[in-house]
Order: C-alpha cells, then sequence, then structure tokens
C-alpha cells in the first residue's frame, strides 16, 4: 500500500465525528436467501439498517461525520431537501433533535392530509418542513430557507441531497475498516446507490485500504452515466480531503453502476423490487425499503441467477436501511 494511503488513513481517523450509530453493524450470511435461489457464493448482509438511531440506514453514519463539522462551525440550524418519504430528511431531523439544533426540510410533493412514514416522522421530530412542487424546485427552497433564517440572525447549515459531498462519504470509508474488522474482504459489494455519497465512500474505502473488491452500485433512479461523475466527483473530493491527489485517487477506482432495475423512476416500484421485499422478508426476515434497496436486492437477485459469480466468492448485500418506507 502506498505510504500516501496510510497518511490518509491516519487523516481520516482525525476527522471528528458525533457518535449517533451503534457500531459496528451486524454481517449476517444469507444462507436462507442463498437457498431459495440455489446460489453457489456465500451471501453475506451488512446490516445498516440496524444502526440503532432513528431507524438506522446509510444516513446517520454520513450525518455522524457531518453534523460534527455543523456544530464545529456554530450551526444552530440544519437545513437539507428530498422527497415526502426521504430516509436522509428523517435522518438529519433526528440528529438536529439529539443535538439540540433547529431543522427545516424542504421536500417536494404535497402536503399530506395525514403523514405518513418518514413525514410523520419529521412532524415528530419536530422539523419545520417547506413542500414544494417538484424536486427541480428543492434547491430555490433551500437557498430560500438558508437566505430566510440568515436574515433572522439563524446560523443555517446547508446539507445536500443524502449527505452526498465528501465529508459525508467519509463515513463509508471508515465502514469499510469497520467491515474488515468483521470478516475478510468479500469479492464484491452490491449496495443501492442515488445521489452517490455511499458509493464514493465504499470505492475510497476499498482504495484506501488496497482491496480488490468490486462495488457495484444498483440506481434507484438517475442514469448510470450520470451517476458515475457525480461519484467520481465525490470520490476526488474525498482524495483531496485527505491530503492525496484527488483526480488521481478517483481514477485509480472507476465507479460500477447499474441502471438496470429503476423501472419507471423514483420510488415507483417493479416487478422485481416487490419479489425482492417478500422474499428476502420470508427467508431471512429483514425487510428492505420499495424506493432504495429493494430495487438493489433485485438487482443482487438478478446477478445471483444469471450465474455471475462463482461458488469461491463471497457476495455481500450492504444494507443501507429506508424500511419506514415500506409503511409510507
Amino acid at each position: 500500500m502506498p505510504a500516501s494511503y496510510d497518511d490518509a488513513l491516519r487523516q481520516l481517523y482525525r476527522v471528528p465525528l458525533l457518535p449517533l450509530a451503534q457500531v459496528p453493524t451486524p454481517v449476517e450470511d444469507l444462507s436462507r436467501l442463498r437457498a431459495a435461489l440455489d446460489a453457489a457464493p456465500r451471501l453475506l448482509v451488512k446490516r445498516d439498517d440496524a444502526l440503532g438511531f432513528a431507524f438506522g440506514g446509510n444516513k446517520v453514519r454520513k450525518l455522524e461525520v457531518v453534523a460534527a463539522d455543523a456544530c464545529a462551525r456554530g450551526a444552530d440550524t440544519l437545513v437539507t431537501s428530498g422527497g415526502l418519504q426521504s430516509n436522509h430528511a428523517r435522518a438529519t431531523a433526528a440528529a438536529a433533535a439529539r443535538l439540540g439544533l433547529d431543522c427545516v426540510l424542504v421536500l417536494n410533493g404535497r402536503r399530506p392530509d395525514a403523514p405518513t412514514g418518514n413525514t410523520r416522522l419529521d412532524e415528530l421530530l419536530g422539523a419545520e418542513i417547506v413542500f414544494v412542487e417538484s424536486r427541480e424546485a428543492r434547491a430555490q427552497g433551500v437557498r430560500d430557507a438558508v437566505e430566510r433564517l440568515t436574515q433572522d440572525g439563524r446560523r443555517p447549515y446547508e446539507i445536500p441531497i443524502g449527505a452526498s459531498m465528501p465529508l459525508g462519504a467519509l463515513a463509508f470509508v471508515r465502514a469499510i475498516g469497520e467491515l474488515l474488522e468483521q470478516i475478510p474482504p468479500p469479492d464484491v459489494i452490491v449496495h443501492a446507490t442515488s445521489s452517490g455519497g455511499t458509493q464514493a465512500g465504499l470505492l475510497a474505502g476499498c482504495e484506501l485500504h488496497g482491496l480488490a473488491t468490486r462495488v457495484i452500485g444498483v440506481s434507484a433512479d438517475e442514469p448510470a452515466a450520470s451517476l458515475a461523475v457525480a461519484v467520481r466527483a465525490i470520490v476526488e473530493g474525498v482524495g483531496e480531503r485527505l491530503g492525496l491527489d484527488g483526480r488521481a485517487f478517483a481514477a485509480a477506482r472507476p465507479p460500477e453502476i447499474d441502471d438496470g432495475f429503476v423501472g419507471g423512476g423514483y420510488g415507483v416500484p417493479t416487478h422485481e423490487s416487490r419479489e425482492a421485499i417478500e422474499l428476502v422478508a420470508r427467508t431471512e426476515a429483514i425487510f428492505l425499503d420499495p424506493t432504495y434497496t429493494a430495487k438493489a436486492m433485485a438487482g443482487f437477485i438478478e446477478y445471483l441467477r444469471a450465474g455471475r459469480f462463482t461458488a469461491d466468492q463471497t457476495i455481500l448485500f450492504w444494507h443501507t436501511g429506508g424500511q419506514v418506507g415500506l409503511l409510507a
């Protein structure tokens, strides 16, 4: 491993974080799913749905780092955006409540008469919710909220969707280190990808630790080409934060993204995603969400049925949470 990577790993663990999650999350065998699929490889799952804070999920890891930065900068309000059932919005509202901060969420969609799922949790956590008409309107909604808060003498801290920024991705660089304390490196990691931060962190973590592990992101919404651009940009930023040549670092491990399971679009279930939810629940008593992890698991199942992996390989599904979406 190049000495600069050693230095980068030391720098990684000097980045402050606020301990919100209960880690390490479990790594479990998917033996009954394997039998149901008559699959050859060993199948594992990394249970970030079991992080133990505010219904868990990958956004909690990111917010440990991002919220620490917000507090260090003297922020009194976290501002972010997402869809009505955004897991990131729910986790941000929960982090704000735990830290004694205010929270403004800009969510696209109509104000529901009876909020359910994550939107109901956002309300319970005390977040101010601003509803906008479309995904395209969210950015302006966030700008308006930040300007209003600033004019009122507040100190807002803006968090991009999914906390998908180099700082947030550092959490998943650390998560690879956590995984390596639990098991030998898997041959392949499959996970849901959307705004790119989780995949960027996993890629950067594998590169820094010198792993040959493939990281396959199954897109929940975005075309593979545009998502790959976003992931590369975040990996580049991670490298720069850790004192590396960001462009060279990002080029060392190109993102692998499969957009073949998006179906009708973001949050629109497919036959394959419905099957994945039922099959994993009935074989492993693990719940997937309809927006992200069900589509990623649909890809995981299809890869196994197609015989893309061999019997001597270990394939890990990184469960990024979101199961509250089942109750929406």
